[in-house]
C-alpha cells in the first residue's frame, strides 16, 4: 500500500531500540522521515505540529504512559494515523486492553527483523495485527474468552485510570484555566492539552468543558 505520507513517529524511551526501528522503517518500509520521542507527552506534541504523520509506534513502558488504555486518547485525537504498540510485554492483559484502545496492532519486540517488518507492514497495509502468539498467553483468572465491551467508565472509576498528566492537566481545569495557561503552567503545546481534555471528556462521560470542571471538582475534592 502507497500511503499518502511517508513520516512514521516512534515514541520508545529505549534509545538503541528506537534505532533499530528507524533502520526498519527507512530500510525496510519507505519511511522518509521518523520522528523520534522518547514520552508519551512528546509524542502527543509531534503528533499535534508534525502535519504528515501516517503510522504511530508507541512502547508501553516509557513516561507518561499509564497503560494501553492510554492510547485511546491518540486514537480519538488522529483518527487517520495507523497506531501500533510495539512492546515487550507479551501479557494478554495488555494486548487486549491495546486493542480495545483502537490501536492497529500489537507488535512484541522479541520478534526478529523480518517478523517485525512483515507485521508492521500489515499495519500500514490497513489489517490489525494481533501476535499469533496471544492464543498460547494463559488468560487471567476470572477473564472472558471475549475481548471485554466498551463501556462507559462511571467518573469514579474514570478518575482511577487516568494518566498522570490527565490528572494534572483536570486540576488545572478546575482552577479555570485556559488551554494556553495550561499549556504554559506544565510546559506542553496547546494541540497536546487539547488530546489531553479529549481525553477527560472521554473518560469522565462529559461534554463541556464545565462538565469537566464540575466532575473534576468533585473527584478531586476541596482545594488546599
Amino acid at each position: 500500500m502507497e500511503l499518502s505520507s511517508r513520516t512514521a513517529l516512534i515514541a520508545d524511551d529505549d534509545e538503541f531500540f528506537r534505532m533499530a526501528l528507524v533502520t526498519i522503517l527507512r530500510s525496510r518500509l519507505g519511511f522518509t522521515d521518523v520522528v523520534e520521542t522518547a514520552s508519551l507527552d512528546e509524542a502527543l506534541d509531534q503528533l499535534a505540529n508534525v502535519q504528515d504523520i501516517s503510522v504511530a509506534l508507541f512502547d508501553l513502558a516509557m513516561p507518561g504512559m499509564e497503560s494501553a488504555a492510554s492510547l485511546a486518547a491518540v486514537r480519538e485525537g488522529f483518527p487517520d494515523i495507523r497506531v501500533a504498540v510495539v512492546s515487550g510485554s507479551t501479557r494478554r492483559q495488555d494486548i487486549l486492553m491495546a486493542l480495545e484502545a483502537g490501536v492497529h496492532g500489537y507488535v512484541p519486540k522479541g520478534l526478529g527483523a523480518a517478523e517485525l517488518s512483515q507485521a508492521l507492514r500489515m499495519v500500514l497495509d490497513g489489517s490489525i495485527y494481533v501476535p499469533p502468539s496471544l492464543a498460547d498467553v494463559p488468560r487471567s483468572p476470572g477473564e472472558s474468552s471475549r475481548a471485554p465491551e466498551r463501556v462507559g467508565p462511571k467518573p469514579d472509576e474514570a478518575n482511577l485510570s487516568l494518566t498522570p498528566r490527565q490528572r494534572d492537566v483536570l486540576s488545572l481545569v478546575v482552577e479555570g484555566r485556559s488551554n494556553k495557561e495550561i499549556a504554559r503552567s506544565l510546559n506542553l503545546g496547546e494541540g497536546t492539552v487539547k488530546i489531553h481534555l479529549a481525553a477527560l471528556f472521554r473518560n469522565l462521560g462529559v461534554s463541556t468543558r464545565a462538565g469537566v470542571a464540575a466532575t473534576g471538582a468533585r473527584l478531586l475534592g476541596p482545594r488546599t
